[in-house]
């Protein structure tokens, strides 16, 4: 167990990590975002998922301006300590477009 963000490798991708979001309940992945230091620490400091935006270049939470915030119950960090997956308790749709996941879209294979 990880006992400290300091642990965290966010210098191998520019200060940044990708972050996987999973409903804890139901398994289904929800959303891919990325944080920095800042949005790690607020997201443990707050129980709710941060990020950092890297298409706006700021801090934001996520439900922030639709509302649906997302409660982290538990976060995992992978082997190389350089990506995360935030377990939440998600209760209203985390896409921007009303759907329940930002993964609605099926590419032919």
């Amino acid at each position: 167990m990880l006992k400290s963000i300091d642990k965290i490798n966010f210098e191998k991708r520019n200060g940044i990590i990708p972050v996987i979001v999973q409903d804890i309940k139901t398994k289904d992945i929800l959303m891919l975002g990325y944080a920095n230091r800042e949005a790690l620490s607020k997201t443990v400091e707050t129980g709710n998922a941060y990020f950092w935006s890297t298409s706006h270049n700021r801090l934001w939470m996520k439900g922030e301006e639709s509302g649906n915030i997302q409660p982290v119950e538990k976060i995992l960090v992978d082997c190389d300590s350089d990506a995360l997956l935030y377990l939440v308790d998600s209760a209203k749709p985390v896409c921007h477009t009303g759907n329940r996941s930002c993964f609605h879209n099926e590419l032919a294979v």
